[in-house]
């Protein structure tokens, strides 16, 4: 595939080292980065929502309604 691909000043230095050092063109060395970047692993621990049985059944087709159930009629 060819198309045109304006890079920020860190990649463009990112590419030209790795040319340099491995004597690569441009496309093997943005794809041999983009490679890399695809083999990292996401080191940030999984997110789980955390939910509580209130007991509360809410209709929320009426939102102002639902809304003085949760904060009370006196909240605004």
């Amino acid at each position: 595939m060819r198309t045109t691909v304006e890079f920020d000043p860190d990649t463009a230095a990112a590419i030209d080292q790795l040319r340099r050092e491995a004597g690569m063109g441009v496309s093997e060395a943005v794809n041999q980065l983009i490679r890399k970047g695809l083999m990292v692993e996401d080191s940030r621990p999984h997110f789980e929502q955390r939910t509580y049985q209130l007991g509360l059944k809410i209709d929320v087709t009426n939102v102002s309604e639902a809304l003085d159930i949760i904060e009370g009629p006196d909240y605004r």
